[in-house]
């Protein structure tokens, strides 16, 4: 299985008068071009079908939305509330290993919960933590299930480098 961890796009600085409910706050304009680029940029990495599964909040929401428009998709976009802010990582890492394990999944989310399930898939420890920018991204490979600490970290790449993949068009 290989998983990738992909972090929302740059989103508006919380505040309580435009967006009482923080999980209504979206991707500034320029968050969501710039997000749309390293869409695109990872398309071009990765070319096989993936089951992309997001936060339910807005900023995720958007952000899947854009990988959706540039990757070929197994099925329908997944809101999973496993990806939340706070939601404990057993869980996603459950959902996933209900997935097949030839399976390619995108995980929208956010941080510091995303960089701690990496830390823990990768290292077996939350605590080391592998931080993702925002529209930024890691690839993390497994030979079957989905355990903690048997992944490989296998890239991680910050947004600036996802956009300059971007540059040559994903041809599906």
């Amino acid at each position: 299985m290989w998983i990738y961890l992909m972090r929302h796009g740059p989103a508006g600085n919380r505040d309580p008068v435009r967006w009482p409910d923080d999980a209504r706050r979206p991707l500034t304009l320029r968050g969501a071009r710039r997000t749309e680029r390293a869409a695109r940029g990872l398309a071009n990495l990765e070319r096989r079908a993936v089951c992309l599964l997001t936060s339910p909040l807005e900023r995720t929401l958007q952000t899947a939305q854009l990988l959706e428009q540039s990757m070929s998709l197994v099925g329908p976009v997944q809101i999973a509330e496993e990806l939340a802010p706070g939601a404990p990582a057993a869980r996603i890492i459950a959902r996933l290993n209900r997935l097949a394990s030839s399976a390619t999944v995108v995980l929208v989310g956010h941080e510091p919960d995303l960089g701690r399930l990496a830390g823990m898939l990768v290292f077996g420890d939350a605590e080391r933590a592998i931080a993702l920018k925002k529209a930024g991204c890691c690839a993390v490979a497994f030979e079957d299930t989905v355990g903690v600490g048997e992944g490989r970290l296998v890239w991680l790449l910050p947004p600036r480098l996802l956009r300059r993949g971007a540059r040559k068009p994903a041809s599906r």
